[in-house]
Parts: structure tokens; sequence; C-alpha cells
């Protein structure tokens, strides 16, 4: 898989998997790989990235004596996945086009 799209999609599985509330890195690890490879090594960048971009908030809070990180989706993080899912019709109609015409060949 392309390496741009491989890493746009991880970013919009990583803000999916936001969307039932906070949660925290692991967690959204264990959420994610039944669909797609992901490691800590790739999550966090992402987190950072898409923190950076104002889709999402961060904050830490204590679990058993540690301190762990929250990450939310915020409004404008949900827009990027609605934005994500209207493109992708689009990107499906050029999929299912080609995978006609190869089928004719």
């Amino acid at each position: 898989m392309d390496v741009q799209l491989k890493r746009g999609l991880i970013e919009i599985c990583v803000l999916a998997a936001m969307l039932r509330g906070p949660t925290y890195g692991y967690q959204m690890i264990r959420d994610v790989s039944p669909y797609m490879a992901i490691s800590e090594s790739t999550l966090y960048p992402i987190l950072k990235r898409l923190e950076g971009a104002g889709f999402v908030t961060v904050r830490s809070a204590e679990h058993n004596g540690r301190l762990r990180k929250y990450y939310e989706i915020t409004d404008p993080g949900r827009a990027h996945i609605s934005e994500f899912l209207s493109e992708w019709q689009d990107i499906m109609k050029v999929y299912y086009y080609i995978e006609r015409e190869a089928s004719h060949v």
C-alpha cells in the first residue's frame, strides 16, 4: 500500500478510535490493530500531528499511580472524518471503474 495513503488511513482510524470518548494510546492500538497494523512508534507521532492540527485534545490523569495521557477528538476532528468519508466515496467510484475495466482484460 502506498505510504502516504496508509498514513492518511491510519490517522483517520486513530481519530475514529476516539469517537466513543476519551481514550489512551494502548487502547487505541488495541482498537485499530484488527484493521491496520499500528505500533506505539507509529501512533504517538500521529497523535502529536493530530493535536497540532486541532483534531484532538490531550489531558493527563493518574491511573494506578502513573500519569496516563487521554486523547479526545474535537469538533474539527469529527469534521475531518466527515470530509474523509465524503472523499472516500469518490475514491470508491474510481476503484469500481478500474475493477470493472480490469475484469475485461
